[in-house]
């Protein structure tokens, strides 16, 4: 379908819906009780959607093990399960002692990181000091009198302790719990999940229902898998240039900040944000000036663009491209909702929400807004900063 003709659907589609304010408020409560759920229900939808979106980046894998070299689905998913976890225990054990050296460190250097930055000094103070008499007038209240201090009861600490004691139990145990869920579910559906699919499409009950969700669930795993892997790669490219860059400037613990760079690079506009700032501060602590402080953002800076603006789309050509605003958007509501799991799974999820919407022609509308299509249809790009 050609771009002129999906436009022309899509306002056919305008022209004869009929807006009610009764079905426009179902909608809404309807959706405000869907991201509510998910909202409370975190810890176990949360596995549930990063095991789906592992099982996507992992299909390639599968194919290659099942389909060509014909090994058993159970024993692929084994195999592939075992990598997963090995890379991701590696990763961690490697930059887990550097990491909590600079963490350990950070307090000791502040103060050179002060000396450093003395030329904004005063700006900062001056706002700093704006900040502070604005909240004092917006604590005082009329009639009210000073704050009383709160009694110190001499059994406070201990219970203090024993109170941040249960606090991390707990949060161990809830994240051990979502680790072990997000293990299992992504090993049944590497192993099952196509006859998952397929008891699915065989209830629908018209054939033009079961060819349109054999369509979704195709583009869905061709489009958002490809996706999936070509930004890890490139992003794996993009943390080696990174790290062998800061080694070549003689920046402590390059593999730390190569890894950094890795998985930053997949949360678009914010991770490279937050990477700029990160090397920024690296560079500050570990340079002798001002000036050779901004070598490593500047680096990081010309290996995103050069990633992110020009390697990446053309290897992700001819695929619709999200747009910018809707997703810098469910960035921030994804990272609200969910935290950095929320950021990582943002684009996927928008992702997969066009292609469904592409698909389904009472919601055309709605993935005509979420981005433009190509002539092929419906394939995803790499949304860059």
């Amino acid at each position: 379908m050609s771009d002129e003709e999906r436009k022309q659907l899509v306002q056919e589609e305008m022209a004869n819906a009929n807006f009610e304010p009764r079905a426009a408020c179902l909608i809404i409560l309807t959706v405000l009780a869907v991201f509510y759920t998910l909202y409370f229900a975190a810890e176990i939808v949360l596995p549930f959607l990063l095991a789906a979106v592992l099982n996507l980046l992992l299909q390639p894998a599968k194919r290659l093990l099942h389909v060509r070299l014909h090994i058993p689905a159970p024993l692929t998913s084994l195999i592939l399960l075992l990598l997963l976890l090995a890379g991701i225990g590696g990763i961690g054990f490697t930059i887990s002692v550097p990491a909590s050296g600079w963490i350990a460190k950070a307090p000791q250097a502040l103060p050179e990181l002060q000396k450093r930055l003395s030329f904004l000094s005063e700006p900062v103070e001056f706002v700093r000091h704006g900040m502070d008499e604005l909240t004092h007038l917006m604590q005082q209240a009329p009639g009210e009198g000073q704050p009383q201090p709160a009694p110190q009861g001499s059994g406070k600490s201990t219970a203090d302790l024993g109170g941040v004691g249960l606090t991390v139990l707990k949060g161990t145990r809830a994240a051990l719990g979502q680790i072990l869920t997000l293990v299992v579910v992504l090993f049944f559906l590497l192993t099952a999940g196509d006859s998952l699919l397929r008891g699915f499409i065989e209830i629908l009950p018209t054939f033009g229902d079961k060819r349109r969700a054999v369509a979704i669930a195709s583009e869905i795993e061709r489009n958002v898998s490809g996706y999936l892997v070509t930004i890890t790669i490139m992003n794996l490219l993009v943390g080696i240039a990174n790290g062998l860059t800061m080694w070549a400037m003689g920046m402590p613990d390059p593999l730390l900040w190569g890894v950094v760079a890795f998985l930053l690079n997949y949360i678009p506009i914010l991770g490279p944000v937050t990477g700029i700032a990160i090397f920024f501060g690296v560079g500050l602590f570990s340079s002798p000036n001002i000036l050779w402080a901004l070598a490593p953002p500047a680096a990081y800076l010309v290996y995103h663009i050069i990633e992110g603006e020009t390697v990446t789309p053309m290897l992700l050509a001819k695929r619709f491209t999200l747009n910018p605003v809707l997703v810098i958007m469910a960035l921030f509501f994804w990272d609200w909702l969910w935290g950095v799991p929320g950021a990582l799974l943002a684009v996927p999820l928008l992702a997969i929400a066009k292609i469904v919407c592409d698909r389904v022609q009472s919601l055309m509308p709605l993935g005509h807004i979420l981005g433009a299509s190509s002539k092929e249809g419906g394939k995803v790009t790499r949304v860059v900063a």
